[in-house]
């Protein structure tokens, strides 16, 4: 399975559970960091929670596993890391406070419709 594969099963969770401004975030294209953010906004904590679990349980039966996870605690910005995607699941106040398009503004916007 291709990394944008990946990504787009992780966009499709993520809409599953009704995640908003999804953006798929080409960070291969300016960082060695990973290839890709998936980042989404969720209307509430248990939103927060239930779209991360929705990316872990899709992925989870195609044999990936998470490296890490953080915020799981707080549920206002869940990180997935896959290795070559990060996934950044955040409450609208925390999404518009760190704003990672901004901090990341090089990196190119992927269209889901260009994946896989």
């Amino acid at each position: 399975m291709t990394v944008e594969n990946i990504t787009k099963v992780i966009y499709d969770a993520i809409d599953d559970k009704l995640g908003k401004d999804i953006a798929i975030l080409n960070i291969g294209a300016v960082s060695s960091l990973c290839d890709y953010f998936v980042i989404a906004t969720a209307s509430s904590q248990r939103q927060v929670k239930a779209i991360a679990d929705n990316v872990e349980d899709e992925l989870t039966k195609l044999g990936i596993e998470a490296r890490g996870k953080e915020g799981y605690d707080s549920q206002v910005w869940v990180l997935l890391d896959y290795g070559d995607v990060m996934v950044h699941i955040f409450n609208e106040e925390n999404r518009d406070f760190y704003n990672l398009e901004k901090l990341w503004k090089d990196a190119p916007y992927v269209d889901v419709d260009n994946l896989a």
